[in-house]
């Protein structure tokens, strides 16, 4: 398997099994990731430094308007797509294996988890795992200590309250807080 099968296959929701190929596949990447964000994490980069460094371990092009405020975990990389002049603040978690897309303008704040995995309930299953990913809209402001659960959309123009779970989408130019999340209002 190469990652742009893995991709295929996450984008479809296809299930992910605990054991074989794809979990040897799962496991390399992991083990890459590791070591980018271990550079990342490990002493001060410039601006331009950490943008290559970003771009290494998604695989793509980071924008120059990127910003990152290290450190800065993921279990994967290779499944995270970034708008242009994207902020991440420090102490993020990442779990990309499901797929994160982040729209332009937007604004991460600290410890925001981004999980794309459900464990299988089956107990006999449960190392397996079923993506779903967390897309997030354009100039969408994530306060600090979200956690985004897997097969969120997150609207344009969104603000998620600091603290907040969000289990299901949210709707463009809507504010949600809480635990779990829930409409406040609608700005704009």
């Amino acid at each position: 398997m190469d990652i742009e099968e893995y991709k295929a296959l996450t984008a479809r929701g296809g299930y992910l099994s605990a054991d074989g190929a794809l979990q040897r596949f799962m496991n390399e990447a992991a083990d890459e990731a590791q070591k980018i964000t271990a550079r990342i994490n490990g002493t001060y980069h410039t601006p331009a430094e950490l943008r290559a460094l970003f771009s290494e371990l998604t695989g793509g092009d980071v924008d120059e308007g990127f910003r990152l405020f290290p450190p800065f975990y993921t279990d994967f990389g290779k499944n995270i797509r970034l708008g242009k002049n994207v902020f991440i603040n420090s102490g993020c978690c990442f779990q990309d294996q499901g797929g994160i897309e982040i729209g332009d303008g937007c604004l991460i704040g600290h410890q925001v988890v981004l999980a794309t995995l459900n464990h299988d309930p089956a107990p006999e299953r449960r190392a397996s795992m079923i993506p779903a990913p967390v897309k997030i809209g354009k100039n969408v402001w994530i306060g600090a200590h979200v956690a985004v659960l897997p097969g969120v959309t997150i609207g344009d123009n969104a603000v998620v309250a600091a603290g907040a779970v969000v289990t299901k989408d949210v709707p463009a130019n809507a504010v949600v807080g809480g635990v779990p999340a829930k409409l406040i209002k609608y700005i704009g």
